[in-house]
């Protein structure tokens, strides 16, 4: 019901590193017959593999609601997009590189495609319904197992080829500066000091770090809060890096494009106000003269990007007629 009235049904596509998500979206804005299955994982043909679910899961969907025809698809993906040119450029999770996504969904869908990067379209629903849709200079950051962020600039996605918004690569101070580098942490840059964001501030960078410096195996960034608050002095730490960590990059994104605004998406940001807190404290003691962004939780939950990719079937339509 979020994306409101349209003229024809559209099928959506999510297609994430762990599960695809599908379902038909009808005129009303209601998804029906929503399905949740595994990603297909073929390391000889990864695009493939994928298209060839999503079209087993378009006629489900076409059985279930015969009387409910889609008049085109969007499908989302994540790594590197060229949306323009239809191109799926790199996944380093899935495997392709330079795939002609658009093209072969449309041979096996039969109606024409819209293909864009799963966090972006994610992030144009929640800045076009959710907390951020006041603002035209904003952030949509997605902290999960790693992250990644769509950038808008006066209210238009800022996208450069695809290559826009990889947040969870840039760099941060480290604040194991002089340790020995083990797993994700190798990619920092001793030489600097520096590490990238995903290795301290995503969701799985906070479990695997506290595990690491205490020898005590958790059950996600949620648990390492939860010893914190409860005294645990190395799981007060690990948090408080990673509040450092997320709060250094909001300070870039303000002072280098002004950002306004910043939704904070994905599995940490359930912890609300426990994060969010701390981290406006933490912009408001590295920034100077700049405006104070605004800091929400992402308020369109797990569903948001199975909604993007139908907001941009829909778009296809609204630009064909």
């Amino acid at each position: 019901m979020v994306l409101g009235h349209a003229e024809s049904a559209v099928l959506a596509f999510d297609v994430g590193g762990t599960d695809v998500k599908a379902g038909l979206v009808d005129p009303s804005g209601n998804v029906l017959g929503m399905r949740r299955v595994p990603t297909p994982l073929d390391p000889l043909n990864p695009a493939e593999a994928v298209l060839d679910r999503l079209a087993g899961l378009a006629d489900e969907l076409a059985s279930e609601f015969p009387d409910i025809p889609a008049k085109a698809a969007g499908v989302i993906v994540p790594g590197i997009v060229d949306s323009v040119g239809g191109i799926g450029i790199y996944s380093a999770n899935l495997g392709w590189r330079n795939f002609p996504f658009t093209a072969e969904a449309e041979k096996r869908l039969g109606l024409p495609v819209a293909f864009d990067h799963d966090v972006r379209s994610a992030a144009t629903v929640e800045h076009a319904f959710g907390g951020s849709k006041e603002f035209n200079d904003v952030v949509v950051m997605v902290v999960g197992t790693g992250i990644a962020a769509a950038v808008f600039s006066g209210g238009v996605p800022v996208t450069a080829g695809g290559f826009a918004g990889e947040l969870g690569h840039a760099q941060v101070p480290d604040p194991d500066a002089g340790a020995e580098p083990t797993g994700t942490e190798a990619t920092r840059t001793e030489a600097t000091g520096a590490t990238i964001l995903e290795a301290v501030g995503s969701a799985g960078a906070i479990a695997k770090r506290y595990s690491r410096k205490s020898g005590n195996t958790v059950d996600g960034a949620r648990d390492v809060l939860l010893r914190s608050q409860k005294g645990d002095a190395v799981a007060a730490r690990v948090w408080a890096d990673a509040v450092d960590a997320l709060a250094f990059t909001i300070c870039q994104c303000v002072n280098i494009i002004g950002t306004e605004a910043v939704v904070i998406g994905g599995g940490l940001a359930e912890a609300g106000e426990d994060l969010l807190e701390p981290l406006r404290a933490r912009v408001d003691q590295i920034l100077d003269f700049q405006r104070r962004p605004r800091l929400i939780q992402a308020q369109l939950g797990q569903d948001a990007g199975l909604l993007g990719a139908a907001l941009n079937a829909r778009a296809l339509l609204d630009g064909a007629r």
